[in-house]
């Protein structure tokens, strides 16, 4: 059965929320996250490769194959900004369509972020096709009924109301439209737990001073990781928002996990 959005942990209190595990005001939050990610944002695809040793690769891959991006869709991917999502759409729908490609729109709070993925596009030779926005995922900048496809990986445990972005997120996709979260969540087998645990809490932190010379950062990657629902928690939410025929596939083991539910 899946759980029902009330059964998430409620917010400590009005006006206030969570960044890791401190209480932060709410309007605070989007602050103090965007600094996080302006702090690493060079050496972001870097981090990622080595503390999941390239892992998050194959993820992002069954994302895409399991949403098969068309021609025809006009797709929204959030909080994409490095465009690690977006360039391997654009790939997958250029094997499948030929030489036009288009339609695909990444959207960022962080301008640091997005210039990463708008400079690894055309490094890439993408000068069209792809379109660099920066909006806040609780508040879209888009109308009603926009996109066929609602993408997000690694950014929903981010944002400061996650029922609002899920909103947001069903508001500007279009009745028949699809939605996929890819992200970290809880292991279901239970011999891994307390390895996963020791190598979140105290490898990654350290690799994160060494690489990006700011611990902190992935200090909140790993508290942000910690608070974050588990997979049936995370469907119920889906369901609370109007999403329908809301699924959800673990991947290695449950430490990742993407959910796909629909816009009818």
């Amino acid at each position: 059965m899946v759980s029902r959005f009330s059964s998430f942990e409620p917010e400590p209190r009005a006006g206030w929320t969570r960044f890791g595990e401190r209480l932060v005001p709410s309007q605070e939050k989007i602050g103090l996250v965007r600094n996080v990610f302006d702090s690493v944002a060079p050496r972001y695809d870097l981090m990622n490769d080595l503390m999941s040793l390239g892992i998050h690769r194959l993820w992002k891959d069954r994302l895409v194959s399991w949403l098969q991006p068309r021609q025809t869709m006009r797709i929204l991917d959030v909080a994409g900004g490095t465009g690690d999502v977006a360039l391997r759409m654009y790939g997958r729908r250029k094997e499948l369509s030929g030489d036009q490609v288009g339609g695909i729109t990444v959207c960022d709070v962080n301008i640091e972020m997005l210039e990463i993925g708008r400079d690894r596009a055309l490094n890439s030779g993408i000068v069209e096709g792809i379109e660099w926005v920066c909006s806040d995922a609780e508040s879209l900048c888009w109308p009603d009924d926009t996109f066929d496809a609602y993408t997000i990986a690694f950014g929903i445990r981010n944002v400061t109301n996650m029922k609002l972005a899920l909103s947001e997120a069903k508001r500007v996709l279009k009745p028949g439209g699809r939605f996929m979260c890819l992200e970290f969540s809880k292991p279901i087998i239970p011999a891994i737990v307390p390895l996963y645990n020791a190598y979140s809490e105290h490898v990654l932190p350290r690799m994160g001073e060494c690489v990006t010379a700011h611990g902190d950062a992935y200090r909140y990657l790993v508290e942000s990781i910690r608070r974050f629902p588990d997979q049936e928690v995370l469907a119920g939410m889906l369901c609370d928002v109007g999403l329908e025929r809301v699924r959800y596939r673990n991947l290695s083991g449950g430490i990742a996990a993407l959910h796909s539910a629909w816009c009818l």
